[in-house]
């Protein structure tokens, strides 16, 4: 289970600065030749049309920060509907994200995480994927699948940052656990807090793309809460 005792009512300063803690000591892998590779999924279920829209005008950021490091690749992978689960072709440019991110709506379903693992593991056995981030509020699968799945991640170097918008306790306690089988982070927020989002998200893609040391740049750039990240990168 969870070594949290009480869940936060909101995503606060606190819980971001303990994700950007836990990315700063994650162990840096890289991504061989050529740029970052991040997969990007997100629940599109009916629930999640808000925070869709919201992700679609962060993205930018992820692309911005790290294009000094060599850029960074970014594959959409979501799920909605009756068992539909998608992916895209790995993009290069905000440009290319946001035109198929704004041409999917949200459809009524329930989760398919497993099937985002499965895809994920599926293509870093074909090349290096640095990160997979994820987005969402529910979780309605087995937990033990979704477990060892991300033990699959973790033997592969690819951490899991999990980003949970609510308060959903089942959804907590699994995303909590695949971010520590897969060696990666969980954070809340909520639907207040589209800065901590973006923040967030660019210090992940800042992660896939250069490692710790990026980050630990990043971080000093930044300010804020990216900004405690310095301290915690020897």
């Amino acid at each position: 289970m969870t070594d949290d005792k009480k869940l936060p009512d909101r995503s606060t300063q606190s819980a971001v600065d303990d994700f950007l803690r836990k990315v700063a000591v994650t162990p840096a892998v890289s991504a061989g030749e050529g740029q970052g590779r991040l997969i990007f999924a997100m629940d599109a279920t009916a629930s999640r049309q808000p925070t869709w829209d919201r992700a679609s005008h962060i993205q930018a950021e992820m692309f911005t920060e790290t294009a000094a490091l060599g850029g960074l690749e970014i594959q959409l992978v979501y799920y909605r509907g009756f068992g539909e689960c998608k992916f895209s072709p790995w993009v290069k440019t905000s440009k290319d994200l946001l035109r198929r991110m704004t041409g999917v709506f949200c459809m009524a379903g329930q989760t398919q995480i497993a099937k985002i693992l499965q895809h994920a593991i599926r293509e870093t056995e074909r090349k290096r994927v640095a990160a997979l981030v994820f987005v969402g509020d529910c979780v309605e699968e087995d937990i033990d699948k979704l477990g060892h799945l991300a033990g699959q991640m973790g033997l592969l170097g690819v951490p899991c940052f999990m980003f949970h918008e609510g308060e959903e306790p089942v959804a907590r306690s699994a995303f909590q656990q695949i971010a520590r089988l897969s060696g990666g982070a969980y954070c809340p927020f909520d639907a207040n807090s589209a800065q901590h989002l973006r923040d967030l998200l660019s210090a992940v893609a800042v992660f896939a793309a250069g490692g710790r040391r990026a980050l630990e740049d990043f971080g000093q750039r930044r300010g804020g809460a990216a900004k405690l990240l310095t301290h915690q990168i020897k």
